[in-house]
């Protein structure tokens, strides 16, 4: 198990995604995010079932810097609640993670 984690979130509009992809990378809050273009999402908010087209960012960060992201992307995030998820990163090539390592603000000062 590695200390890197995938964070999921969801936007409304490209201009939005782009904005919050960019920021995050800019504070090293994210090595990378991947913006995923044209999801249609399916879900129920205030009683009703919604659909929705949307925009996903997948965010790769690392465990020590989720309480940051917790706190920034909502300030940051037109949803009223934005999704935020995270799911670990078990294993994965050496030289990409460490790549991951050197581009967070992990305190590390490897970058």
């Amino acid at each position: 198990m590695t200390d890197k984690v995938i964070v999921l979130t969801t936007c409304a509009t490209h201009a939005d995604a782009l904005r919050i992809a960019r920021t995050l990378v800019e504070r090293r809050l994210a090595a990378c995010v991947n913006i995923v273009p044209n999801i249609t999402s399916i879900y129920r908010w205030q009683g009703a079932i919604e659909e929705s087209g949307e925009w996903l960012l997948v965010i790769k960060t690392a465990t020590g810097l989720l309480e940051n992201l917790k706190e920034d992307l909502p300030r940051m995030h037109p949803y009223e609640v934005p999704e935020l998820v995270a799911l670990n990163i078990v294993d994965g090539v050496e030289g990409y993670l460490n790549w991951l390592t050197a581009e967070l603000d992990t305190g590390n000062d490897v970058a």
